[in-house]
């Protein structure tokens, strides 16, 4: 069994200003987001397609992230509490954002975005797709550092005794899922990407190997709280949320394929 390094949340104490790592690690994905569009700017050459267009790219996500994903998290998770504490739903420092939320308010930005830019929005998503899974993976990083949505209890080598939950060990599942939906989608996503594609086909893979991987990962992850925890058939809420996202990327492949044939 592995000892689970206690690291405090709070990364900078500047008086009364703290600087936590689950912010940093926000900024991080954004700053990954950024190198890496950049290197697929260069690669695509599409006019317009500037630094500039990167920036404000870059600030409709931040809106959809933060907006979306606090939504998500009080609305499909933890409704009851954030109701009963509406000052918390503000308090995105101390952890707590929906993966599915932030991804249906981004979607809503790029709409909006690629509206405002008058460019095809599947096109734009298929841009940002490979940009996104390094920023996913510092974000279960902070989780990680947090403590929070730790594993189910196991008796494998590597478990570790969260504090914060009780005295069991149990899977790193934050580390897992920094694996999977973070280094391994990024690859898969990245080297699909390298070669031009149908419209639509890398945000199809995106849905897919995402919504996969995350539906997997959750039978080690313990279910979160609040008024759901196992539903039926044993799985939990973040599986229900995934599975629509690997049938929407396969109906996504296919069509994307079967279009650029005709």
């Amino acid at each position: 069994m592995l000892t689970y390094p206690q690291i405090d949340p709070v990364a900078i104490q500047l008086g009364p200003l703290a600087i936590h790592w689950y912010g940093l690690m926000y900024l991080t994905g954004f700053g990954f987001f950024l190198w890496l569009g950049r290197k697929r700017l260069r690669v695509l050459a599409r006019p317009g397609w500037d630094d500039k267009f990167l920036d404000d790219l870059l600030f409709y996500g931040v809106l959809g992230v933060i907006v979306g994903g606090r939504l998500g998290e009080v609305l499909f998770y933890n409704p009851g509490y954030y109701f009963s504490n509406p000052a918390k739903i503000l308090a995105v420092w101390e952890g707590g954002m929906s993966f599915h939320g932030g991804f249906l308010g981004v979607l809503v930005a790029m709409a909006l975005f690629a509206r405002a830019h008058k460019i095809q929005w599947l096109a734009l998503m298929d841009f940002v797709a490979p940009l996104v899974p390094l920023g996913l993976g510092a974000g279960r990083i902070g989780n990680f550092i947090n403590g929070e949505l730790w594993g189910r209890p196991t008796d494998v080598p590597w478990a570790m005794v969260f504090p914060a939950a009780d005295a069991l060990p149990r899977h790193p599942s934050q580390l897992y899922e920094f694996a999977l939906e973070g280094l391994v989608l990024f690859a898969l996503l990245w080297l699909y990407s390298a070669k031009p594609r149908p419209v639509g086909a890398v945000s199809g893979l995106f849905l897919i190997g995402y919504g996969s991987f995350r539906f997997f990962a959750e039978f080690t992850r313990n279910p979160d709280d609040g008024i759901f925890g196992l539903m039926s058939l044993g799985v939990s809420m973040g599986q229900w949320l995934s599975l629509p996202m690997v049938l929407a990327g396969v109906v996504m492949m296919r069509w994307s394929y079967r279009k650029a044939a005709v």
